[in-house]
């Protein structure tokens, strides 16, 4: 990474230190929200679990994955347009109260067709807070203080992943009952903290500049899509998916076909995640230093690189490097894309802008592993060959998302 004169000047700006301090206290209410929210979400990660105990197949269990993925990117496109019309915390609320509703009713269904409808259902209306949860960071903080304050809740994401599959797989071992109801009333509690803390929610300046856009779903998605710097984004960011996702497909099957088992594999993914949380927030404060763009493509080279790696490299030691490598991308990219995305967006199409942002990461992920398992089955080293290509055109694209001068930043 490189930096011009104006880059240089980073000794003039607040520290990175202080520029937390200084972030409102909406971020952190948010933050707070979503630590709940994902250590309570435990559906996502049971359900199969849950399907298959209760004797159904793993075909059953992979049409009902199959239609929930759906449902997250429908989600995420339906939650921006909300968002930019109803508001982001009315959008919130409805999110949290229709998913809590719909997971308590999932141990009480019978049929699978009625289980594959509501699951879909809950895959929809669970994505629905993200962009507005990422609108109301936008409108909360000025442009330097994006980049700390989508690193806080980041942060505070991936402390509630860590206790959710703690606490998930302690409760679905007593009851998948409790499971259920747990994750109801964990989203109960973050509409509440919504209600409540965010009361005072600021008009965005976006909804008093573009009213008749935020009005018009079809206008709104249609100038969104129109935008060339964005569609090279939302490319960027399914490669960029598609790649990181291998490391729940292509890593564990590796780690199987090399001699390896379950529990070297879990000591894997608890390095990746020890890493994340203790480095992850002081590595905001190097890269805020550099141009995004590049930062966003060192972050995926790395990525594309360690993943790569591990389909040539067998023994703990050796693969725990590999994890060290894409550990790092994986804090790179994530640290900074999504306040990127706010610095590319238009008035009146945050939501959207995040929304569609949303649905390039769903679309990714749930490709991921499809097609990754596909590919693997037939040629280990044609899923490593294809996660180096799609990593490097994720790259090259991340180089391309800058917009000239006399654009709104």
């Amino acid at each position: 990474m490189s930096t011009t004169a104006s880059d240089r000047s980073s000794v003039d700006k607040p520290r990175f230190r202080d520029t937390l301090r200084g972030l409102p206290r909406r971020v952190w209410v948010i933050s707070l929200g979503s630590l709940i929210l994902n250590a309570g979400s435990f559906l996502p990660s049971f359900i199969v679990l849950y399907l298959t105990g209760r004797g159904y197949s793993a075909g059953a269990a992979g049409l009902v994955l199959g239609a929930s993925g759906v449902g997250n990117v429908l989600g995420n496109v339906i939650g921006g347009h909300l968002t930019d019309t109803i508001g982001r915390r009315a959008a919130i609320l409805l999110s949290v109260v229709a998913t809590s509703g719909l997971t308590a009713l999932v141990p009480f269904l019978g049929p699978l067709a009625l289980i594959v409808v509501v699951v879909g259902l809950i895959g929809l209306v669970s994505q629905i807070h993200r962009p507005a949860m990422a609108a109301v960071l936008v409108d909360s903080v000025a442009a330097e203080q994006r980049l700390a304050a989508f690193g806080v809740l980041r942060f505070a994401q991936n402390i509630g992943v860590a206790l959710g599959g703690a606490v998930g797989g302690v409760v679905a071992s007593i009851s998948y009952v409790g499971l259920f109801l747990g994750e109801s009333a964990a989203l109960l509690l973050f509409g509440l903290i919504v209600t409540v803390l965010l009361r005072d929610a600021p008009k965005a300046q976006s909804d008093a500049d573009d009213e008749e856009t935020q009005g018009d779903s079809a206008v709104g998605y249609r100038q969104a899509l129109g935008d060339r710097t964005l569609v090279r984004f939302l490319l960027m960011a399914v490669f960029a998916m598609f790649v990181y996702i291998q490391t729940t497909v292509g890593l564990p099957l590796h780690v199987s076909d090399v001699g390896m088992n379950a529990r070297d594999f879990g000591l894997l993914m608890a390095l990746n995640g020890l890493l994340v949380v203790l480095f992850e927030l002081p590595l905001i404060s190097v890269v805020s230093r550099y141009r995004p763009q590049y930062v966003l493509a060192v972050g995926n080279l790395f990525t594309c690189v360690g993943i790569t790696l591990t389909g040539f490299t067998t023994g703990l030691g050796m693969l725990a490097v590999t994890v060290l490598i894409w550990t790092f991308g994986e804090m790179v990219y994530s640290s900074i894309a999504q306040a990127h995305l706010a610095s590319l967006t238009p008035p009146g199409l945050v939501g959207r802008y995040q929304g569609l942002y949303g649905a390039a990461y769903t679309i990714g992920t749930g490709a991921g592993p499809v097609i990754g398992g596909a590919v693997y089955a037939i040629a280990p080293w044609a899923l490593w060959t294809m996660v180096a290509v799609l990593g490097l055109l994720s790259a090259q694209l991340s180089l391309r998302l800058r917009r000239p001068a006399s654009a709104v930043s």
